[in-house]
């Protein structure tokens, strides 16, 4: 058993970690609106979010192609100079497209109605972490993400066997290219270390046979769709975890899904993004308890884990140092204001070190400490004078895959690169304009949910001391600096 927070300690604070870790923070009035129900109803309400949910369109490209095979029949037979041109053409059409799908994506972070569906995505997007780098297209990468967002708070063994088909996932991990005389490892090596067990908890072995298994799983390139092809696969039993039988391809997923170790492994994972730290041993056994006595379903998983008392522990709560994407999107949602226009979110996310749909290997961002570097540390100051101000004082970019290349139209330009100031004066009451106690309380409550230290609280002062008056622009000088204490670093 999982021990829940008792009712006398649910308040605002609390009510702010669970919106903080549970999606991207809020407002102080949309903490206090979760604060005003009883836990079990909160948390209800954040994990009660449809497999199908509203929010933002989908890119009018996100839709398989019906002119596909068309498409590709006329490219094989081009000339050389043509094939140029239309890859040409399809390189830049790929970059307008990432480019849309990464903005609207964050979109729905900062204005969606179930953050914790978003949340889980994103954490999905970690753990199974694909990048558009080699799939080189961003509809499979849509796919992808709208998989994560269907089947992501559902069950474990549905998710991973959706995963295992998905296009993207098979030409990623080179899936597609298994042969049954030459079994490409690669996808059931990383499904084994990092998808379902964690490394030690396999053999060698292990991984040459699950690799067996799945051979004539493929993917019909014309379709887009994955296949099963009977003749590309490997002909006779295999062994994998001490198992031995002539597995499919849902046989084998199953039998690891619902293996302990599978149990302990996720679980622990999702304690650890979620809570900002490693469950000890007696949590772990009992989360993983939980999950299997609840057959592999996370929503209940969830709800377990956002009731404990565990999860609202005081060493835990502002301690996880903020991803880019945590930082950015939860600044949005404080200060109230609109997500940037698509090339700055680009420049944003580059210089901070995580680029949706575009992780630095397999294994995914490491996260914690390691979003935190001198360079980095500056670039998380230059945002928050971005989207205070609206000046753009981040390293300018190199030129990479994603960034369209063709000139465009001067006022189109604009819209894509111009962010505007966060309208300070709607932030603070009339009365707490022109008092520094006031304004600095207000800070405290809407940006970190506490107290800053006696350190930032000093220079705070000092800073609000020193002004004439207190107006738009110095308000707009103090919010700025309060967003570069370390304390807004921390979630």
């Amino acid at each position: 058993m999982v021990a829940e927070l008792p009712a006398g300690r649910w308040n605002y604070s609390t009510a702010a970690h669970l919106l903080n870790r549970a999606g991207f923070g809020g407002s102080p009035a949309q903490i206090e609106a979760l604060a005003r129900l009883k836990l079990t109803d909160a948390v209800e309400r954040l994990i009660s979010f449809p497999a199908l949910p509203p929010g933002p369109s989908a890119p009018a490209w996100a839709k398989p192609d019906p002119d596909r095979v068309e498409h590709l029949r006329t490219y094989r037979k081009a000339g050389e100079e043509e094939r140029k041109r239309l890859q040409k053409e399809r390189n830049q059409r790929h970059r307008e497209q990432l480019l849309e799908l990464q903005h609207w994506w964050l979109h729905r972070m900062v204005s969606g109605e179930h953050p914790l569906q978003e949340k889980l995505t994103l954490f999905w997007h970690g753990h199974f972490a694909t990048s558009v780098q080699k799939v080189k297209d961003p509809y499979l990468m849509w796919r992808q993400n709208d998989l994560f967002r269907r089947l992501g708070g559902g069950g474990w063994e549905p998710l991973l066997a959706a995963v295992t088909r998905d296009p993207a996932m098979l030409i990623w991990l080179d899936q597609a290219q298994s042969k049954p005389d030459h079994p490409n490892e690669n996808y059931a090596r990383e499904f084994l270390e990092l998808f379902t067990l964690g490394e030690g908890n396999y053999s060698e072995r292990d991984v040459t046979e699950l690799a067996r298994a799945l051979t004539g799983l493929t993917l019909d390139r014309d379709k887009l769709e994955p296949a099963e092809r009977r003749r590309l696969r490997a002909a006779g039993p295999k062994t994998i975890l001490g198992q031995t039988g002539k597995w499919t391809t849902d046989e084998v997923l199953q039998f690891i899904a619902n293996h302990p170790q599978s149990a302990r492994f996720i679980t622990a994972k999702l304690w650890t993004f979620f809570a900002g730290a490693a469950p000890d041993s007696t949590l772990q056994a009992a989360l993983a308890a939980e999950f299997r006595r609840q057959r592999g379903e996370f929503r209940p998983l969830l709800r377990t884990l956002f009731l404990s008392e565990a999860f609202y522990a005081p060493p835990l709560q502002r301690q996880q140092i903020k991803s880019p994407v945590q930082l950015l999107v939860q600044a949005c949602r404080q200060l109230e204001r609109r997500l940037p226009p698509p090339l700055l979110c680009v420049q944003i996310q580059r210089n901070l070190g995580q680029e949706l749909f575009n992780p630095p290997n397999v294994k995914g961002w490491d996260g914690g400490a390691a979003w935190i570097n001198t360079n980095t540390l500056l670039n998380r100051h230059n945002l928050a004078l971005l989207l205070v101000t609206g000046q753009n004082s981040l390293p300018a970019l190199a030129r990479k895959a994603s960034q369209p290349q063709q000139p465009r139209p001067a006022k189109r330009l604009q819209r894509l690169t111009r962010s505007g100031a966060t309208e300070v004066a709607r932030l603070f009451a009339p009365e707490a304009r022109h008092d520094p106690d006031l304004i600095l309380a207000e800070l405290e409550r809407r940006l970190i949910n506490g107290t800053y230290s006696e350190r930032s609280r000093h220079s705070l002062r000092n800073y609000l001391a020193a002004q004439d008056r207190l107006e738009a622009r110095e308000l707009q000088g103090v919010l700025r600096l309060a967003m570069c204490t370390p304390e807004y670093q921390l979630t």
